[in-house]
C-alpha cells in the first residue's frame, strides 16, 4: 500500500516537486545523422537491431517489410507510425522524409505505448540538424534504370534549420514497363522556445509515366508456364499518371523535465489522373489467353490523421514510470469506381501487343468516407535489472459511409470497440529477458484488388487480436538472440464464387520467429532470422469444402541470412551477401495450387574513398545471382514473373 500511495503522490505531485528531485527527461527523437551528410555510411546489416525488418536509405533487409508482417500487412491494417506518432497513409513516406524504417514486433514494440496486432511500421523522421550538410547519390542498373537523389541540411538561424530533398528516377522495369518519377521535400525544424520544436514538412512525388505490370490468370487451377521476362506486354497507351503527397506538422514540447507533449498532424493523398490494370485471363499451357485492360477515370484518395499525446515521467529510485494520455483521429475520403473493361482480344504471351487505343466511357463513381476517433491511456513501468510492464486501454469510434452507385443509397459501417494491450517483460538473468503480451485492434482491410469484381472498393474495418511471448538473450554484449511465438486472428478476405473480394471466414496465424543480429567479430556483422508459420482458415466455407483451410499467400517457412565483411587487409572495402529462402506459397482459394519453394542469393560490395576531400562510397550489387525463375503471387490465382538477375551500382558522396 505504501508503494501504491507513493506512486500516485508522485503522479499527482506536479512539476515543481519533480524538478527538485532531478527526474530524467522524456527522450525526444534526435536530429539523426542519416538525415543528410552521412548517407555514405548507410548499411542496414550493420545498423539493424534484429532480423525482423530494417530499411535505411536504399538498404533493405529482414524477414518482414511494410506489406508483410507475421502473414499480414500492417500498412493495409493502418498500423503505421512516424516517429511513434499515429499516421494513416494513403502513400507511405519516401526516403526524402523517412531516414529509416523499422518493423516493431515482440520486444521491439514494447517502447510504443499503443501497439497493434501484427506489429507496427515505424518511419524514423528526418530531423534537420544544426550543421550544414548534404548527400548526393547517383545510380544505374543493368535494365537501364537511372536515378539521382539529393538530401541537404541548411541552418538558417540558431532556431531554424531546413531539410531539403529531391530525386528523379527513370525506370525500366522487369518487363520493360516504365516508371518515370520526380519529387521533392522540404522540412523545417524550428525551436521558437527552449524545449519546443516544430517541424512542418511537405513531400510531393509526380509520376510522369506509370506502366502497370501485366498480371496473368490461368484458365484452370494450375501454375502458368514460365512467364516472359524483359518483354513489354501490352500496348504503349496502358500507362497512367498521378500525384502523391505527404505533408504535415510534428511538434515536441518539453513542458518540464518530466512532462512531454507530442503532436503530429498529417495529410496523405494520391490523385490519379488516369490508370490502367493490365490482365491476361484464361492463360493456357500453349501461351494463349485473352487480354483485358481495366481503365479508371480520375481517382482521389485523401486521409488526414494525427495524434496528440501527453506523457508524464516519474522517477522512483530504480524504477521509472510513464503515463500516456493520447487522442488519435483520422478522416479518410476516397473517390473510386467508374472503371471500364477493355477487351483487347486473344493474345500470345510471348508476342508483344500493338493494339490501338479503343474508345471507351466511364461509369458513375462512388464516395467512401471514414471518420475515426480513438482515445487512450497507457502505462509503462521500468524497474532496472528487474523488468518492464506496459498496459493500455483505448476506446475507438469508427464510422464508414459508402455512397452506392446510381443513387442506390448509402452503405454504413459503425464500430465502437474497447481495445486493450498488456505486455510484461522480466529480467530472469543478466543476459536474459522474457516477455509475454496480448493486444486487440480495430484495423482496416485495405481495398479490393484489381482482378476482383468490386476492384478498388474499400473494405470494412475488422476486429483483430494477438497473443505473443518470447525471449531476448545476449549471446555476447553485441550479439542478441530474439525468439518469439505468436497467435493472431483476423477475418479472412478473398475472392468468392462471384469474384467479389469479401469475408470468407477467419484466418489464424500461429508462428515462431527467430533473430540473431550483431557483430560476430570486429570485421564481420550478421543478421539472421527465420519464421515458421502455421496458418489456417476456419468458418462455414471451409467446413463445406468451398474453400481450402489455408489462406492465399501463406508461406510456412522463411529464412534470411545477411552478412557484411570488412577485410582488414583492404581498408575501405566491404563485401556483403544475402541468402533468402522461402517454402511453397498457397496460390488459390481452393489450396489446389502452390508456388514452389525457392532460394535467392544477392551479393555486393562497397568501396569507401575520398572524392574532392569528401567522404564517398561506391556500392555495387547483383540480386538474384543465379537468375532463379518463378512467380510473384498478385492475388488468388493471379501471377507475374519474379525479377531475374539484376546488377546495379550507385555512388554516394557526403558534403
Amino acid at each position: 500500500m505504501r508503494g501504491a500511495r507513493r506512486f500516485f503522490m508522485l503522479l499527482l505531485g506536479g512539476a515543481v516537486p519533480a524538478v527538485a528531485q532531478g527526474l530524467p527527461a522524456v527522450v525526444i527523437p534526435a536530429a539523426g545523422p542519416a538525415a543528410s551528410g552521412a548517407r555514405a555510411d548507410e548499411n542496414a546489416v550493420r545498423q539493424a537491431g534484429d532480423a525482423f525488418g530494417t530499411s535505411i536509405g536504399r538498404e533493405v533487409i529482414g524477414l518482414y517489410n511494410q506489406m508483410s508482417v507475421r502473414g499480414f500487412s500492417p500498412v493495409a491494417a493502418g498500423n503505421v507510425r512516424i516517429d511513434g506518432l499515429y499516421f494513416d497513409p494513403v502513400i507511405v513516406p519516401t526516403p526524402r522524409l523517412a531516414r529509416a524504417t523499422t518493423i516493431r514486433v515482440g520486444l521491439s514494440a514494447l517502447g510504443n505505448p499503443f501497439p497493434a496486432p501484427t506489429g507496427l511500421v515505424d518511419f524514423g523522421f528526418r530531423r534537420p540538424g544544426d550543421t550544414a550538410a548534404a548527400s548526393v547519390q547517383v545510380g544505374i542498373d543493368s535494365w537501364g534504370t537511372v536515378n539521382a537523389e539529393l538530401d541537404a541540411v541548411l541552418p538558417v538561424a540558431t532556431t531554424l534549420s531546413l531539410g531539403l530533398g529531391a530525386f528523379t528516377r527513370v525506370e525500366s522495369g522487369l518487363d520493360r514497363t516504365r516508371d518515370h518519377k520526380i519529387g521533392g521535400a522540404l522540412i523545417a525544424r524550428w525551436t521558437p522556445a527552449p524545449g519546443l520544436t516544430l517541424m512542418p514538412f511537405v513531400n510531393v512525388t509526380r509520376t510522369l509515366l506509370d506502366d502497370h505490370r501485366v498480371t496473368f490468370l490461368t484458365a484452370t487451377e494450375v501454375l502458368p508456364q514460365p512467364l516472359p521476362r524483359r518483354q513489354r506486354f501490352g500496348p504503349d497507351w496502358i500507362a497512367g499518371t498521378n500525384t502523391e503527397a505527404n505533408l504535415g506538422l510534428i511538434g515536441d514540447w518539453q513542458l518540464a523535465p518530466q512532462w512531454l507533449l507530442r503532436a503530429g498532424l498529417f495529410r496523405s493523398s494520391r490523385i490519379v489522373d488516369d490508370q490502367y490494370s493490365n490482365l491476361v485471363r484464361d492463360l493456357r499451357p500453349d501461351g494463349s489467353g485473352r487480354q483485358l485492360a481495366f481503365a479508371d477515370p480520375q481517382l482521389a484518395f485523401v486521409s488526414v490523421s494525427g495524434e496528440l499525446r501527453l506523457t508524464r515521467t516519474i522517477a522512483d529510485g530504480p524504477r521509472q514510470h510513464r503515463l500516456h494520455v493520447a487522442m488519435r483521429g483520422r478522416a479518410g475520403d476516397r473517390r473510386f469506381g467508374g472503371s471500364t473493361v477493355l477487351d483487347l482480344g486473344p493474345v500470345i504471351i510471348d508476342q508483344p501487343s500493338t493494339l490501338a487505343k479503343p474508345q471507351f466511357g466511364f461509369g458513375p463513381q462512388q464516395q467512401d468516407r471514414v471518420r475515426q476517433w480513438t482515445g487512450g491511456i497507457a502505462y509503462e513501468g521500468h524497474w532496472s535489472d528487474v523488468g518492464e510492464i506496459s498496459a493500455g486501454l483505448q476506446y475507438s469510434d469508427y464510422r464508414k459511409r459508402i455512397d452506392l452507385p446510381g443513387g442506390a443509397g448509402v452503405q454504413e459501417t459503425d464500430a465502437r470497440p474497447l481495445l486493450y494491450n498488456v505486455t510484461i517483460a522480466a529480467n530472469l538473468a543478466p543476459r536474459l529477458v522474457v516477455y509475454a503480451g496480448a493486444v486487440t485492434g480495430l484495423e482496416e482491410s485495405g481495398i479490393a484488388p484489381g482482378n476482383a469484381a468490386n476492384r478498388n472498393e474499400a473494405l470494412p474495418a475488422i476486429r483483430t487480436r494477438q497473443f505473443d511471448a518470447g525471449l531476448r538473450y545476449a549471446i555476447t554484449p553485441d550479439i542478441k538472440l530474439v525468439a518469439g511465438v505468436f497467435d493472431i486472428s483476423k477475418p479472412y478476405f478473398n475472392l468468392d464464387a462471384n469474384n467479389r473480394f469479401d469475408v470468407l471466414g477467419e484466418v489464424i496465424n500461429r508462428g515462431l520467429e527467430l533473430s540473431v543480429a550483431g557483430p560476430a567479430t570486429r570485421d564481420l556483422s550478421i543478421v539472421a532470422g527465420a519464421v515458421l508459420l502455421w496458418p489456417r482458415v476456419t468458418g462455414d466455407a471451409v467446413a463445406q469444402g468451398r474453400i481450402g483451410n489455408r489462406p492465399v499467400g501463406a508461406i510456412d517457412q522463411r529464412i534470411e541470412i545477411s552478412a557484411d565483411w570488412r577485410p582488414q587487409a583492404l581498408p575501405g572495402l566491404s563485401l556483403d551477401t544475402k541468402l533468402a529462402w522461402r517454402s511453397a506459397e498457397t496460390a488459390t482459394v481452393s489450396n489446389r495450387v502452390a508456388i514452389p519453394a525457392r532460394a535467392n542469393v544477392d551479393i555486393g560490395g562497397r568501396y569507401r574513398f575520398r572524392l574532392a576531400g569528401n567522404g564517398a562510397v561506391l556500392r555495387v550489387q547483383v540480386t538474384n545471382v543465379f537468375d532463379v525463375q518463378g512467380y510473384d503471387l498478385r492475388g488468388a490465382g493471379a501471377y507475374g514473373p519474379i525479377p531475374g538477375r539484376l546488377a546495379q551500382a550507385y555512388v554516394t558522396m557526403d558534403f
